[in-house]
């Protein structure tokens, strides 16, 4: 497998190397041997050389994470924070990219911080990431805070990517189904009606309701093919909502509901770990963290927050509100009693990750089949209802 390497060389110049390996790691290692600092490694991607326009339109968005790396790799090698930005913007091929590197420079040259020049940047630096540069401001470790969030958005990404791959076999299957069912009744089904419309025999009503739809796709096929095409464009307008339509109502899911609040509390409590480890007092964390969780539990945020800051406990505020379950609850408690609230908060994040995936395994092996055996009494019905009268047929002859 081929991976593109960034590398800063002896004269601390940024250089690209594409190496055949068996994983990024080996392949990073192999340009280290080289006495090269590797900036980033990533595999190979054949779109950029093949199809250049339709590569910028996936890599669009800021890629935070490359960022980081890159800025992380270039401070460890000696390098100040404004020279940094100078060899990114050498190297940075994207126009729209190397636009945000030069604004962020630029605020560093007017005598702004780096936290108020990401702050700056409007959209595209989320409030946790600020806080976690503006925490290392304080102490001077901006690349080791760096290095932190890497780890924290790592696994997140891999809870994330858990399950995206658990689901796209059963979205595979839905979308195939689906369009087995279309063709049947929107090619299959008239024919079959105008075949038994000819010969004018007495159907169950179950297939007269099923050549009834055949007769109208015949006669308004062009219609109901228009209102389907305007409902897609409809849906495809509504993209970005539907997602947080489907969230609020996967919410009121009794079923749904407790696995949705352990992702949440997941990662609210993996993010208060990193800010607590980063110097920032648990308060001005929480505050931080208000817009991570949906908009249900930001009101109980505050309520604990506030709590808190009446003296009470993160335990016991925490379990007051609603912010825990029951191993957390305990886990905090222990933690208190340590003083390592921090790593606590790891712990139960890490227990939570688990539990989360040991669910979607075991959600998926018993929707999979589920929906295979739906979709094959959908499809099995309608030739069954096609066919009936057929063996009616072959009945009355016998």
């Amino acid at each position: 497998m081929q991976y593109e390497i960034r590398a800063l060389d002896t004269h601390r110049r940024v250089v690209s190397l594409t190496m055949d390996a068996a994983d990024a790691a080996s392949a990073s290692a192999c340009v280290e041997a080289q006495g090269l600092a590797v900036l980033s490694a990533r595999e190979h991607n054949r779109l950029h050389a093949v199809v250049p326009a339709l590569a910028q339109l996936f890599n669009s968005r800021f890629p935070l994470l490359q960022f980081t790396q890159e800025l992380v790799a270039l401070l460890r090698a000696g390098l100040s924070l404004p020279e940094t930005l100078d060899v990114m913007i050498e190297k940075e091929v994207r126009a729209e990219v190397r636009q945000i590197f030069e604004r962020i420079r630029t605020s560093l040259y007017n005598g702004q911080s780096m936290s108020q020049a990401l702050q700056g940047c409007t959209g595209i630096f989320s409030d946790l990431y600020i806080a976690t540069v503006k925490a290392s401001e304080r102490t001077g470790d901006l690349a080791e805070s760096l290095l932190r969030y890497i780890e924290y958005k790592e696994r997140l990404d891999l809870v994330r990517k858990k399950v995206v791959s658990a689901s796209i076999y059963p979205v595979v299957l839905l979308c195939v189904g689906t369009l087995v069912t279309l063709f049947l009744l929107g090619y299959v089904v008239p024919r079959f009606s105008l075949i038994y419309t000819e010969q004018g025999r007495n159907l169950p009503w179950l297939s007269r309701l099923l050549l009834d739809w055949g007769g109208l796709i015949n006669t308004h096929g062009w219609m109901i093919a228009a209102v389907g095409v305007l409902g897609v464009v409809l849906l495809i307008a509504l993209g970005r909502q539907l997602p947080v339509l489907a969230r609020r109502l996967s919410w009121h899911v009794p079923a749904l509901r407790r696995w949705l609040l352990i992702y949440h509390l997941a990662r609210f409590y993996r993010s208060m770990a990193m800010l607590l480890r980063g110097g920032i007092p648990i308060v001005g964390a929480l505050g931080m963290l208000n817009t991570l969780l949906p908009d249900d539990l930001r009101a109980t945020l505050d309520a604990a927050t506030q709590r808190i800051r009446e003296g009470v406990a993160v335990s016991h505020a925490m379990t007051e509100t609603g912010l825990t379950t029951p191993v957390a609850a305990r886990m905090l408690r222990v933690g208190e009693r340590s003083g390592d609230m921090a790593g606590m908060m790891d712990r139960i994040a890490a227990f939570h990750d688990e539990e989360l995936a040991r669910w979607v395994d075991w959600f998926t092996k018993l929707f999979e089949p589920l929906l295979m055996a739906i979709i094959g009494i959908v499809i099995g019905g309608i030739v069954l209802l096609m066919y009936m009268p057929i063996f009616e047929l072959a009945g009355s002859l016998t």
